[in-house]
C-alpha cells in the first residue's frame, strides 16, 4: 500500500475530473459504498474458488466475531447497496463509483495492495445496446485523454449459464486428454473452475491452450444473437475490436458479453479496463432476476499510462500561476488583502501568499521554488504608489510595475 504525494494527486485529480464530467454527460449517477462488507458478500458473488477469495482478500473478525472483508472489487458492493435501498424494483439504474479496493497480491509496477478503481454499472437493461453504450463511453474517455491509439478492445461472449455448463464438460474432457501438460494451478482448477485455465499466462501451456475448444462455438442461440448485435452496433459506431475467444474474466458472475481494453505501453500489465454482463448476480445475492452490465478501470495503471506516454497537460499538474510576495513585514497585510481580492475576481487563479517572513533573498528563493509562473512583489515603494511589481519567474522578460486596479486584466492576458 502506498502514499499518494502532492505532485501525484494533481494528476489523479485531472483523471478523476475527466471521469466525473463524462459520467454526468452520459447520465450516470455516483454511488458511494463502504470499504468494509460482510465476507459472505464477496465469497458468494466472486466465487469461492477464485484467486481473489482463496488468496487475496483482507478478511478479519470484528469484535462481535463477524467475518468482515475490505472490498476487493466494487460490483458486489454496488449490487448489495442497490438491493438494500430498493433501487432495482421495476426501474433501471446507471451508476458509477470510485474509491479504494484491497487485494493481497504481489505488488508490481502500477499494481498495489490498496488500489483505486472507477466502476460503472447498469441494471435492468438486457439488450446489447447498453453493452455498446458502456464500451462507447470508455472509448470516449480514451479519446479525451489522448489514449485511443494506444489501446485495443478485446471482446468475447461467455453465453448463458446452461451453455457454459455444456462447454465446461467439453473443456474438461480436452484438458484431461492433456493432463500431463497442465501446471499445478491448472490441475487444481480442473475440477473447480476450468474456464480460468484458458486465462493462464504459463508459456509452456500456450500451444495446448491454443488448441482448446472455443466457447464461441458452443454458445446458445440467444447469446449468439446478442453478440452479433453488439458487434453490429460497434461496427456502426466505428469502434475497432478483436475477438479473443480465451477472454473469460476472473470473476464467476460474468455471462454473455465480456470485454477488456488492453495496451502494450505498460509491458506485461496490459489491461486498463475490463467488464461485461453479470445477469445472474442480483438473483445470486437474493434479489429478483435483473440484467446487469458494467466495467472497472484501475486509476493507478491509467495515470501511469498517461505519464508513460506524456499525455498529461501542464495545466493538469497543479502548478501555481502566481506567488504574492510582500518584500518586508510592513507589506504583509496589504499582500494578504490583495491576493484575496485577486482570488475573488479570478476564480480559476492558482495563487499562493508568502508567509513566514525571512530576508528578501530567502523570500525570492521561496517564490522561485514554488513553481509559479509569476511573482507579485509588494514593498515600500509599491505601498506608497498603489502599485505592485510583476516579476516573470519562468521567462526572460523584464519585470513591470502595474497599478493594482489593473492587475486583473493583466493577469487574465498573461495566463490565458
Amino acid at each position: 500500500m502506498n502514499d499518494l504525494l502532492p505532485e501525484q494527486s494533481a494528476l489523479w485529480q485531472y483523471f478523476e475530473g475527466k471521469v466525473r464530467n463524462l459520467m454526468a454527460r452520459y447520465g450516470y449517477a455516483e454511488i458511494r459504498t463502504p470499504i468494509v462488507e460482510q465476507t459472505a458478500l464477496f465469497s458468494r458473488s466472486i466465487g469461492e474458488v477464485t484467486d481473489i477469495v482463496e488468496k487475496e482478500m483482507y478478511t478479519f473478525a470484528d469484535r462481535n466475531g463477524d467475518s468482515l472483508t475490505l472490498r476487493p472489487e466494487g460490483t458486489a458492493s454496488c449490487v448489495r447497496a442497490a438491493m438494500e435501498h430498493g433501487l432495482l424494483h421495476n426501474q433501471t439504474q446507471r451508476l458509477w463509483y470510485q474509491g479504494p479496493m484491497f487485494r493481497h497480491e504481489r505488488p508490481q509496477k502500477g499494481r498495489y495492495r490498496q488500489f483505486h478503481q472507477v466502476g460503472v454499472e447498469s441494471f435492468g437493461l438486457e439488450g446489447p445496446d447498453i453493452d455498446a453504450e458502456l464500451i462507447l463511453l470508455s472509448a470516449r474517455l480514451w479519446r479525451e485523454l489522448g489514449l485511443m491509439e494506444h489501446v485495443t478492445l478485446e471482446l468475447n461472449s461467455l453465453g448463458s449459464s446452461e451453455a457454459r455448463a455444456a462447454y465446461r464438460d467439453t473443456l474438461v474432457a480436452y484438458f484431461e486428454q492433456h493432463h500431463e501438460l497442465l501446471d499445478e494451478d491448472s490441475r487444481r482448477r480442473l475440477t473447480s473452475n476450468p474456464l480460468r485455465i484458458l486465462d493462464s499466462k504459463n508459456p509452456e501451456m500456450a500451444e495446448m491452450l491454443a488448441g482448446a475448444p472455443q466457447l464461441l462455438d458452443h454458445l446458445d442461440a440467444e447469446s449468439r444473437e446478442h453478440f452479433a448485435s453488439l458487434r453490429a452496433l460497434l461496427d456502426a459506431a466505428g469502434i475497432d475490436y478483436v475477438i479473443n475467444p480465451r477472454l473469460v474474466r476472473g470473476l464467476d458472475y460474468y455471462s454473455r458479453t465480456v470485454f477488456e481494453w488492453t495496451t502494450r505501453a505498460l509491458g506485461s500489465q496490459g489491461t486498463v479496463c475490463a467488464g461485461g454482463r453479470y445477469d445472474g448476480l442480483v438473483e445470486q445475492l437474493g434479489g429478483k432476476p435483473t440484467p446487469a452490465v458494467g466495467f472497472a478501470m484501475g486509476i493507478e495503471r491509467l495515470v501511469l499510462l498517461l505519464e508513460t506516454l506524456e499525455l498529461i497537460p501542464d495545466a493538469a499538474r497543479g502548478e501555481l500561476d502566481l506567488y504574492v510576495l510582500p518584500m518586508d513585514d510592513a507589506a504583509a497585510g496589504t499582500a494578504l488583502q490583495l491576493v484575496e481580492q485577486l482570488r475573488g475576481d479570478m476564480p480559476t487563479l492558482r495563487a499562493q501568499l508568502h508567509c513566514g517572513g525571512g530576508s528578501f533573498k530567502s523570500r525570492i528563493k521561496k517564490a522561485d521554488r514554488s513553481g509559479a509562473r509569476l511573482a507579485l512583489l509588494l514593498g515600500e515603494d509599491e505601498l506608497a504608489h498603489g502599485t505592485a511589481t510583476l516579476k516573470f519567474l519562468r521567462e526572460e522578460r523584464d519585470q513591470r510595475s502595474l497599478a493594482r486596479d489593473a492587475l486583473v486584466d493583466e493577469l487574465h492576458d498573461l495566463l490565458a
